[in-house]
């Protein structure tokens, strides 16, 4: 058959559409426009397949049937339905895993998502009084008691809160960081670049392992307004190394009426050596040496959405609340209602620690999670060709937070004959919801530490559907 006679056996559009409709599928509340759109797109796929087609063995390989193109028009249409955005199994092990969404948010703070989305509310309304009011109050207060800080303000991100206070206190003029401090963090985000954004010029100071505090007494002139200490979220610099502390810097900066930022990177609130993790400053220890403005995250190891805070002087903090660029960075009422209510967990720090799930994870029973493995392997042992070994392995803080820790965890190592590792790996992504796990020696590695009770049915079912043909 010449590819003529292919491109006249083909259904036209609107007989495909007739025949789409006739097959009852797809159920009701489907638009129209988009069974039409999704016809005319397998047509023409179909039709460029006859035109490419350069011998008779590739043209009897595609199908002009009916019967055929509707399932092909019934798959465009579902994928098109289907939000890009979708939940996944996390079985990697890395807790804050910045391409997954990072932190999990708690039920209380899902709850109040809730509220704040499917009520009105009084994000910017006074109730006593009836009259305007500032969005910022609902954190404010809470964030000052629990840090002790003078000030507070909350925009989108980490980042946002740098730019802020960058162009803020210090747009054309002079900041000082030192070498081992200028980081770049996910997608070649680097510290110069925000401040350049900023108007601010960067004068860096000391080596990449050593800077000491004369450093900065040195590179101070008439024109600097700012010294920064970045703390390195995301690496670290072992060896011979040096740096100035926030007291001796605070010290600096004071002398010379200097504004002091300290930029947290993952907001640390409970000291996390009393969970048997390394120490890291945390946002109180901050203020209390001398920071005049300190930064974070609140969606690392705070465990909240995704959000920059900033603390410190009244004067400083008021002053970027007042900037233009204020209202372009500030956070909206679900971001607000998920952080207060993260916060009012750290009113009851060692329940903190159990009701937020990214300290949960952090700070699991390695017995609770060498049980769970355990169950897992039992469900997947029990599928033919699957060969299910619960192994000791370490997983990740991830998210640019304790970067050289290792977390004793258990985890699933999956083989199959039928499969290589790389095979079962593309194959439990296509999974509903999808897994994403890790490859290690040839074998899938399913990180109990990121995976709750819940689905490990969820991963075995999986499993079962793959290894029965059915994916």
């Amino acid at each position: 058959m010449e590819k003529k006679e292919y491109l006249r056996s083909l259904s036209s559009v609107n007989d495909l559409i007739q025949a789409v409709y006739r097959s009852r599928k797809l159920g009701g509340g489907v638009p129209r426009e988009l069974v039409t759109e999704a016809s005319r797109v397998v047509l023409e796929g179909v039709r460029e397949a006859i035109m490419a087609a350069k011998d008779e063995m590739t043209l009897d390989k595609i199908s002009t049937d009916t019967d055929e193109l509707v399932t092909l028009v019934e798959k465009e249409v579902e994928d098109r339905m289907q939000c890009s955005l979708r939940r996944v199994v996390n079985a990697t092990g890395i807790v804050v895993h910045t391409n997954l969404g990072r932190s999990l948010l708690s039920r209380a703070a899902l709850d109040a998502v809730a509220m704040a989305g499917a009520d009105y509310n009084n994000l910017e309304y006074q109730l006593e009084d009836g009259t305007r009011g500032s969005r910022q109050v609902h954190l404010q207060k809470l964030l000052c008691d629990l840090t002790g800080a003078e000030a507070a303000l909350v925009v989108n991100n980490n980042a946002a809160a740098v730019l802020l206070a960058l162009t803020t206190h210090a747009s054309g003029r002079e900041v000082i960081v030192s070498r081992g401090q200028l980081i770049e963090i996910g997608g070649s985000f680097r510290l110069p670049d925000v401040m350049s954004q900023s108007g601010a010029r960067l004068v860096e100071v000391g080596t990449t392992n050593k800077t000491y505090l004369g450093d900065y007494r040195q590179a101070i002139t008439s024109e600097t307004a700012m010294i920064m200490r970045a703390h390195p979220s995301n690496y670290r610099i072992m060896g011979f190394t040096s740096e100035a502390s926030i007291k001796e810097l605070a010290g600096l900066a004071r002398e010379y009426e200097l504004v002091l930022l300290d930029d947290l990177g993952s907001g640390v609130y409970i000291d996390l050596t009393e969970h048997g993790l390394p120490y890291e400053p945390t946002i109180m220890r901050s203020l209390e040496e001398g920071a005049d403005l300190v930064c974070f995250s609140g969606d690392k190891l705070l465990g909240g959405p995704q959000g920059g805070v900033i603390l410190g002087r009244s004067d400083l903090v008021e002053a970027m609340a007042r900037h233009p660029l204020a209202r372009a960075v500030r956070v909206g009422k679900l971001t607000i209602a998920a952080m207060e209510a993260t916060l009012h967990h750290y009113l009851d720090p060692e329940r903190a620690a159990e009701e937020i799930p990214t300290l949960a994870m952090l700070t699991a029973d390695p017995e609770v999670l060498r049980k769970r493995a355990r169950g897992l392997a039992k469900k997947l042992a029990s599928e033919g060709d699957l060969e299910a070994e619960v192994v000791e392995d370490v997983s990740r803080a991830g998210g640019g937070a304790l970067p050289m820790e290792s977390l004793p965890t258990w985890a699933v190592a999956v083989t199959s004959p039928a499969y290589k590792a790389n095979e079962l790996e593309e194959r439990l992504r296509a999974a509903e919801p999808p897994v994403i796990c890790r490859i290690k020696e040839d074998r899938i590695i399913l990180d109990m530490r990121t995976v709750r009770d819940d689905e490990v049915g969820i991963i075995a079912a999986a499993f079962k559907s793959m290894m029965s043909g059915e994916d």
